[in-house]
């Protein structure tokens, strides 16, 4: 047996916000990969988490992964069923995270690569790349990402949105920006398949793309190249994996996830993400008609941790109990950090509290939305301690819903929405609440 399979080492679980009916593991012991690689979708992603870590960590928790990975395709080929792997490292669309760090070490343990490939955009969040320069658009408004606040990122700040130079940056002169091979619009629409079967040496690409069909047209012919022999990584955002991957459209629709909430009870909505975007729709959420706000006192959390707790979980049992949607979301006030290791570890302390809450909630709960990606990636490996779970499609455009398995033994089968923290319009989070609620 020979099959390709799409490896996506995801930095936070919001890579999936394209895709349906593939795996997350939130484990990469050898048995966990090989169950995944053996699983019948054409992609799984290995949730990493590692852009809420230090560089040092986020090196050893990939290298780790491709290790194993390794064990497992070996193991597999030994036994005559041989795997091409299609390596993703999943990132920001934004272009925040741990580059070129974690694409090293790939190419270290799974390497080597003919070339790696830059491609940020992610549509459904407004994404695109133009002339090598990354875009966000904001109310139709094409902004240069260096210009947001996403490029003032205390931990992943850069300077540039024309891709060679902020690899050339990021980089620190390693990769300057004329050695950058650049894909742009008219390459991408059309045929670049010698220019791709010369590449050579793992050398740096960086691809425009405006729409799906873009990437559709690009994607056939990387495969196409890849039947050939060569090989490539890749560091993308979202948009990619749903060419690389093919899928039909998602059987379940957007508007019918209810249909998964357990016995049509209220659920709970946990905020974690601070950007200015997720602080525009808690907003208008904590309006809507059976919500239950529930602020947590950031502040409190190093010298009151008990009794906050017990504070925050006699809360959220009493407003299930008259059947109310809780938010528990961290206080807003910004706070300033005297260097990225502080800020870290105050993201942790603060995320370990939230999930002590997500163990505590309602046995009863229907449904459950997570806000941010770092604390998604937490409320599915910690607090709802989860191995592997099942995307079963978008409730909107960029946010992905598992469920929980039937053995759970708190939530089983209960719904859970990946919501990151920069997607949607300021409605987008009052929307998700009320599809799953069945509020008009």
């Amino acid at each position: 047996m020979n099959n390709t399979k799409i490896i996506v080492l995801d930095d936070d679980p919001t890579g999936s916000q394209t895709v349906h009916s593939c795996l997350l593991v939130t484990r990469w012991d050898v048995d966990t990969l090989r169950e995944a690689m053996l699983d019948s979708a054409p992609l799984f992603f290995v949730l990493t988490n590692t852009r809420g870590m230090d560089a040092e960590n986020a090196a050893s928790i990939t290298r780790d992964v491709c290790q194993n990975v390794q064990i497992v395709l070996n193991e597999l080929k030994d036994k005559g069923q041989i795997i091409n792997p299609i390596l993703v490292s999943r990132s920001d669309s934004t272009l925040r995270g741990h580059y070129p760090v974690e694409t090293d070490v790939i190419a270290d343990e799974l390497g080597p690569f003919d070339a790696h490939f830059l491609v940020p955009a992610f549509f459904e969040g407004g994404r695109i790349t133009r002339d090598s320069i990354h875009y966000l658009i904001v109310d139709g408004k094409e902004i240069p990402v260096h210009e947001t606040e996403f490029a003032n990122d205390s931990v992943f700040g850069y300077s540039h949105s024309y891709l060679p130079d902020y690899v050339e940056e990021k980089t620190t002169g390693k990769i300057k920006a004329g050695q950058v091979e650049r894909f742009l619009l008219d390459d991408v629409r059309g045929d670049c398949m010698d220019r791709l079967l010369n590449l050579q040496g793992n050398v740096c690409c960086a691809v425009d793309s405006e729409t799906q069909a873009d990437l559709n047209h690009f994607a056939s012919q990387l495969t196409a190249a890849a039947a050939q022999g060569k090989r490539f990584l890749f560091r993308s955002a979202a948009s990619l994996l749903t060419s690389l991957a093919n899928l039909p459209a998602q059987p379940v629709a957007a508007e019918s996830m209810s249909d998964y909430v357990r016995g049509g009870k209220a659920g709970a909505i946990i905020v974690g993400s601070h950007v200015k975007k997720t602080t525009q729709q808690l907003g208008h959420l904590l309006k809507q008609e059976g919500i239950y706000a529930l602020e947590v006192d950031v502040q409190r959390i190093a010298t009151e941790r008990a009794s906050l707790l017990e504070e925050v979980i006699n809360q959220a049992n009493d407003a299930h109990s008259k059947n109310l949607t809780m938010v528990v979301y961290t206080s807003r006030v910004e706070k300033v950090f005297a260097d990225q290791q502080t800020r870290l570890a105050f993201g942790e302390e603060v995320s370990a509290f939230l999930m002590d809450v997500v163990r505590n909630l309602p046995t009863t709960l229907g449904f459950l939305i997570s806000k941010g990606g770092i604390t998604s990636n937490d409320v599915l490996s910690s607090g709802l301690a989860l191995r592997t779970s099942r995307v079963v499609g978008q409730i909107l455009a960029g946010c992905s819903v598992v469920c929980c398995p039937a053995d759970h033994p708190r939530y089983a089968d209960m719904p859970v929405v990946i919501f990151p923290g920069n997607v949607g319009d300021d409605e987008a989070l009052a929307t998700a609440y009320k599809r799953l609620a069945k509020k008009d």
